[in-house]
């Protein structure tokens, strides 16, 4: 019974539990681009906005862990909402990355674009 009840417990923890590949990630976003039209309401789109504002959050609390630490940060960004960076920026970020490592979680894809474009300096 105790087995069963922590088996429940795992499946119930959110999907995002698990990190998405960039793979995973770019699949998605193509299935939804073939759908064209009928894609609205699809649930991969909040699946997939859910993995990018994640990803995101935890980027700046990283960010901000560091600075207040008095430690570099891993890149530095502008002040929150003054970054010009929107979704067509990551896509085309994620679409870059050589198919054989694409397997790399977004959150890795995201942490390098960003060092890439804010370094510290």
């Amino acid at each position: 019974m105790r087995k069963l009840m922590l088996i429940a417990a795992l499946l119930a923890l959110p999907a995002t539990a698990q990190a998405m590949t960039v793979a995973q990630f770019l699949a998605k976003v193509n299935g939804l681009k073939a759908k064209g039209i009928f894609a609205m309401g699809s649930p991969d789109i909040k699946l997939l906005t859910n993995e990018m504002k994640g990803v995101a959050a935890d980027y700046r609390a990283e960010i901000e862990s560091a600075r207040a630490a008095g430690r570099v940060p891993h890149s530095c960004p502008p002040a929150k909402g003054q970054a010009k960076l929107g979704s067509k920026d990551i896509l085309a970020e994620f679409e870059a990355i050589p198919l054989p490592q694409r397997g790399m979680s977004t959150k890795t894809a995201f942490y390098a674009m960003m060092k890439k474009r804010y370094p510290c300096r």
